[in-house]
């Protein structure tokens, strides 16, 4: 006899997700995943500290936890480091570059990068650091651009011998804007950022801040920063202080605004031009 009511509706694994259940995955360099919730569809380039970092076609890297919530070939997998492996080659250096293994640094050039104070110089060190060793590109600074026009006549640009300096605070009708002026010679190119002090080109939510506040105008902007914030302003050393604490907050590229980002990029690519 023939079953009227067909098979037990409830009989099998009726409790199976749509798209099957989430499978544990180990991960390997360049396997391409997804993350649903985003869209964002990468291959895997680094893990480490239980994170892994994924690439788009486009170069554009994404940090996103291990474990479960992403999507391969449409299945649902949860991410896992391989047992006996370490953590995956780094392919990127902290600017976003290619990271180039086993070359050594060029011998110095002539041409040289200067910029404003030793900040600007530790935090240009930090995330162009490599870029600038394979480039053979030197990064000097200056303690003020008062007398650039000088600086510039002495250093002597010529073919070979280019200059470039990245200015803070290079807004119209700046004292800053008013001396870059002057400096007229096809071998330097002087640029700069909006920001009053390095600091700001920071993005305050890798500092763990809200935003940069406004400091009156006359008022020493740095320790303004530190009094905004309650931290100790009494002396350099608190400032010295301050500033290795926002330091250690850049890890990358990412850590810093767009608008100093390009510029830096820009004076690199001019001084090896030749």
């Amino acid at each position: 006899m023939a079953d009227r009511y067909g098979n037990d509706v409830l009989s099998g694994d009726w409790r199976k997700p749509k798209n099957g259940r989430t499978v544990e995955v180990e991960i390997e360099k360049g396997m391409v995943v997804e993350e649903p919730t985003s869209g964002f569809v990468g291959a895997i380039v680094r893990w480490e500290h239980g994170v892994v970092d994924l690439e788009d076609r486009h170069g554009k890297i994404r940090t996103y936890p291990l474990g479960p919530g992403f999507w391969i070939d449409g299945k649902p997998v949860s991410l896992k480091p391989p047992k006996k492996a370490g953590p995956a080659k780094k392919t990127r250096t902290a600017s976003g570059s290619v990271a180039v293994d086993n070359v050594r640094a060029k011998v110095a050039r002539a041409s040289r990068i200067y910029v404003e104070g030793r900040h600007d110089a530790e935090l240009v060190e930090k995330v162009w650091g490599d870029d600038l060793r394979i480039e053979g590109v030197v990064v000097e600074y200056l303690e003020g651009v008062d007398d650039l026009v000088e600086i510039v006549n002495r250093f002597q640009p010529a073919p070979g011998r280019r200059l470039g300096v990245l200015v803070d605070h290079l807004v119209e009708g700046s004292k800053e804007s008013k001396i870059a002026a002057q400096v007229s010679n096809r071998y330097v190119r002087v640029v700069g950022h909006p920001f009053i002090d390095i600091w700001e080109a920071v993005k305050p939510s890798s500092v763990g801040i809200k935003a940069w506040p406004r400091i009156p105008k006359g008022q020493d902007w740095k320790k303004g920063v530190l009094q905004s914030f309650g931290w100790p302003a009494t002396d350099q050393a608190d400032v010295a202080a301050a500033w290795k604490h926002i330091l250690s907050k850049v890890n990358s590229f990412a850590d810093l605004d767009p608008a100093l980002l390009g510029r830096v990029e820009e004076l690199i690519d001019f001084v090896t031009l030749d």
